[in-house]
């Protein structure tokens, strides 16, 4: 016999559960289920009665596993977002390498007019 219930925690699920239509971004496909999720917005459902609205970015219509489509959902344009901050990167970067460019020769630049004077203070004096 299994006793696997006797071990189990009490009040761990939420008792919350309520009727509400999920929305599917990409397509326009909504269903109506028990869910705990908040949200503030509401819409009507075909039975003319108003539940409240979850809208997400994808479901089982418009998941290219369920819907057997091949294709790149890119709905915020975080592709286009990742290489153009990586372009700023590599770009900065250029800009700093550069900079420490310059600047190691404005040293070398200083370091070769400091011995040149130092010579030529020597010079005259010897």
């Amino acid at each position: 016999m299994y006793t696997c219930y006797l071990i189990m925690k009490k009040s761990l699920h939420p008792d919350n559960y309520r009727l509400m239509v999920f929305e599917d971004l990409n397509n326009g496909f909504r269903f109506l289920t028990r869910s705990t999720a908040q949200t503030e917005e509401k819409t009507k459902w075909e039975d003319g009665q108003e539940y409240p609205l979850v809208k997400v970015h994808i479901t089982s219509a418009s998941h290219p596993f369920f819907t057997g489509e091949e294709r790149i959902l890119d709905i915020e344009g975080r592709v286009d977002k990742f290489k153009a901050r990586a372009a700023a990167g590599e770009a900065s970067k250029k800009k700093r390498a550069a900079a420490a460019q310059k600047e190691a020769k404005r040293t070398a630049a200083k370091i070769e007019k400091a011995e040149a004077k130092a010579e030529n203070i020597k010079a005259p004096g010897q």
